[in-house]
């Protein structure tokens, strides 16, 4: 790593070149995609941001609706969680220690960085305060420090849990604090070691008696193998008071972000899937969570779709794959989800925002946006919206990256953008 030259990465833009020209064409969208075949090649096409600064700039919102920076200047913001008082407290870290496998790996992550902040994880939280309601957040002030690349958030009569990259974590809160009263307790351990997939994802039951943990997989189809992967691919249900966990679900590649549906009570959470069959496939996804579930990974995708790179198959296990509810589109890197509230307008009422980070290893790039998901009867219903747009230029200048998507109760959407290091926040026009 340390001899990376400019002639090794001109090395790596041949090799891109020569990868072949998929384009990528339609995405495969809602509750019944239509997949096209897979694709194989040396490696896929890639196509990452160009990072440039707001300056005069916004994100586009949709007609009768504003967007402001509510902060700036942190230190890659990840996700949020709005608190009974109206305060909002944002996750900041970058985590993760997985070593590259093969030389394309190294490639890669090279063309990856060329699209991510420069700005050193903030390893904390920190917290916004709008006093005053006029949409304006005065204070700004670091909740907690010290954590390591925390993620997750959730909160329930009192208590305030964060998931760090290896830990979930409680503090004792009580209504107006600014700061936390001490060092956090610990819950429960979560698996790090290698950690290729870092981020750990959270929700709480209504009745607080559970937590709710996202964990990503060691890999993009076990090439580490699958004692890598012991505990991984999977959300696991986790006793609060006792910090006991088991599988809720598994075969979820990466799910990166959790919610519960504020009427069914039912979890729902978005999936990061395999990369490397092409720039079609597969969807990344929006689902419902079901107990005792598989969904797949890695031995299959959306359902029953065998990925013959996985050996030995399982046909026990593929013959046992749950189809995701929702596909959003293959390789948008959907890294944030919440549900709506009526306050957000009629044609936002009742649906699901969905932060969409961006692709990378797509000719045409996909993602950059939030997106709004309908539903009807407690289901998806009906195709996505664009929300908040204009994070990236058609030719290729990317201001900002959206992550968590927040809906405050009182009416508002709050975006964590790890670009441009800011918090959004989208309401309607008064």
């Amino acid at each position: 790593m340390k001899r990376w030259t400019p002639l090794a990465a001109s090395c790596a833009a041949l090799m891109l070149a020569a990868c072949g020209d998929d384009g990528g064409g339609s995405q495969a969208l809602g509750a019944d995609p239509k997949l096209p075949e897979p694709q194989g090649g040396l490696l896929p096409s890639m196509k990452i941001a160009e990072p440039a600064a707001w300056g005069e700039n916004k994100p586009v919102v949709p007609q009768g609706y504003t967007i402001s920076a509510i902060a700036t200047d942190l230190k890659i913001p990840r996700q949020t969680l709005v608190l009974p008082n109206g305060d909002i407290l944002v996750a900041e870290g970058r985590g993760g220690s997985a070593p590259k496998l093969k030389p394309k790996d190294v490639i890669a992550g090279y063309i990856k960085a060329k699209g991510t902040t420069k700005v050193e994880s903030g390893d904390r939280l920190t917290l916004l305060r709008d006093a005053d309601g006029d949409g304006r957040y005065e204070l700004k002030t670091v909740f907690a420090e010290d954590l390591n690349a925390p993620y997750g958030l959730a909160y329930h009569d009192g208590k305030l849990y964060v998931a760090n990259q290896d830990e979930l974590v409680r503090f004792d809160y009580q209504e107006g604090q600014t700061r936390a009263g001490g060092k956090p307790t610990s819950v429960a351990k979560l698996p790090a070691e290698i950690n290729h997939h870092w981020t750990k994802a959270l929700a709480i039951s209504p009745d607080g008696r559970f937590l709710y943990v996202g964990i990503g997989s060691n890999s993009n189809i076990t090439e580490r193998g699958m004692e890598a992967e012991r505990d991984r691919a999977m959300v696991w249900q986790v006793d609060a008071e006792t910090g006991a966990y088991k599988p809720y679900a598994t075969g979820l590649r990466n799910p990166t972000a959790l919610a519960i549906h504020p009427e069914t009570r039912q979890l729902w959470a978005v999936v990061n899937e395999r990369d490397e069959l092409g720039p079609d496939l597969v969807p990344d996804y929006l689902t419902s969570v079901r107990e005792g579930a598989f969904y797949g990974w890695p031995y299959s995708y959306w359902g029953q779709n065998v990925d013959p790179r996985v050996k030995p198959g399982d046909p026990d296990k593929v013959a046992s794959a749950v189809k995701p509810d929702y596909a959003l589109g293959s390789h948008v890197a959907a890294l944030g989800v919440s549900f709506s509230v009526p306050q957000m307008g009629n044609a936002f009422a009742n649906g699901a925002f969905v932060g969409e980070h961006g692709s990378w290893n797509r000719k045409q790039p996909v993602g950059y946006k939030v997106v709004f998901v309908p539903f009807a009867n407690g289901r998806p219903a009906g195709q996505p919206v664009d929300f908040v747009t204009g994070f990236r230029d058609p030719d290729g200048k990317t201001r900002g990256r959206p992550v968590g998507v927040t809906v405050a109760p009182r009416g508002a959407l709050i975006v964590a953008d790890d670009l441009s290091n800011t918090v959004w926040r989208v309401s309607r026009r008064q």
